[in-house]
């Protein structure tokens, strides 16, 4: 039978005259034997054995006394070992994923399609009609038609082996350079996957996709107020379902982020420091031979974060942009090095220079060392799976 406290002691208390001894008698002897062995254990560690005349003797005091008394004692014990019993039920064991997980997935917050401005110029981004066709008109004069180039909505997510959801992680979100597609380019040929599944550190990889095979860095509504923001909490939720555990949101929602931008990627990068609504969990900023422009966004990026990481490499297609970031830097008196050295490039900027025969349209994979992105990764060893 089931032991009511609060349902019991009403009853005693009811009880009256000469039967008042055998109820409570009664009562003590259906209760006498606790349904739970911990519980009787601990009653009879603070009673010794329940003897119910021995303990009215002792206190002189009337049963109802002292059966009110123990009541008010034991149920908050008998609480505590079914909430203890319970969390050891139901309290979720931690293990590292079994198999890697990648996919090619939509979002509703992915960069293109677009249909807005231009930022600082205020003109149309879909600046061409033709029948029922849109198209942006480049600099150069070259049209890219909305149908074929700024249709992809779909997003690279990857997961590695072995990765731990109850351990520190961070999401690496990777920005692609002209004439890429995130799957003959991002991750087949620049294995960025691969790269961050070879670092060995607790993170996952998320990848949007740009104008689509095409020479054109645009960002299109990551050049929105938040909207860089916006579109990580959405790989939340979509990192989530990948990892088959849709209760994680959170946890992929509230990493910490570190953006890899190779090439034309450096534009979506600028904007979404300054204006992503991400603030402060941006904990890091690789650029791989990136440095094409937009300086001023960065340098605020910078002086605003000196306790996150700034690292920039390049050949010489991007040497003289990284040579005036450098000087803007100095005269503002931000400390740069050179070198990766120890632990001290996490909490500072990072300039470094490659060897003449590296190659641009290589340098995801061969840059100051093979792997680029494996290398620096590895280092962040507090995120270490």
């Amino acid at each position: 039978m089931r032991f009511e406290p609060v349902a019991a002691a009403r009853r005693l208390t009811a009880a009256s005259g000469s039967g008042c001894i055998d109820a409570i008698n009664s009562r003590f002897r259906r209760c006498e034997n606790f349904a739970r062995p911990k519980l009787r254990r601990q009653a009879v560690k603070l009673f010794g054995p329940l003897k119910m005349p021995k303990i009215c003797k002792s206190l002189r005091w009337p049963p109802v006394a002292v059966w009110l008394s123990t009541f008010l004692i034991l149920t908050p014990l008998a609480s505590a070992v079914a909430i203890d019993r319970k969390s050891d039920q139901v309290r979720p064991r931690s293990e590292a994923l079994k198999k890697a997980k990648t996919t090619l997935i939509e979002f509703g917050t992915s960069p293109f399609p677009y249909n807005g401005l231009v930022p600082e110029k205020d003109t149309p981004f879909l600046d061409i009609v033709s029948g029922d066709r849109n198209g942006h008109r480049m600099p150069s004069g070259r049209i890219y038609w909305e149908d074929v180039t700024y249709r992809e909505r779909r997003v690279l997510l990857h997961i590695p082996k072995g990765y731990d959801l109850t351990r520190p992680g961070i999401m690496v979100v990777f920005f692609h350079g002209h004439r890429a597609t995130l799957g003959r380019d991002v991750r087949d040929r620049q294995l960025v996957p691969a790269q961050v599944s070879a670092s060995g550190i607790n993170a996952v990889l998320v990848a949007p996709q740009f104008a689509f095979n095409a020479s054109d860095s645009s960002a299109g509504h990551f050049w929105e107020a938040g909207a860089f923001g916006r579109f990580v909490a959405e790989a939340g939720i979509k990192l989530a379902e990948l990892h088959g555990n849709p209760s994680a949101t959170d946890v992929f929602a509230n990493m910490p982020v570190v953006i890899v931008s190779y090439s034309g990627g450096y534009l979506a990068t600028a904007w979404c420091l300054d204006i992503g609504g991400l603030e402060s969990r941006v904990r890091g900023v690789v650029l791989l031979d990136a440095l094409y422009g937009e300086l001023d966004k960065f340098v605020a990026w910078i002086a605003n974060n000196r306790t996150a990481f700034f690292v920039s490499a390049y050949t010489d297609s991007t040497q003289q942009n990284n040579m005036t970031l450098k000087t803007i830097l100095t005269e503002h008196e931000i400390p740069v090095s050179t070198a990766l050295n120890q632990n001290k490039w996490k909490r500072g900027v990072t300039f470094l220079a490659t060897n003449p025969e590296v190659k641009h349209e290589d340098f995801v994979t061969q840059a100051w060392v093979d792997y680029p992105i494996k290398d620096i990764l590895r280092r962040l060893d507090e995120y270490r799976r």
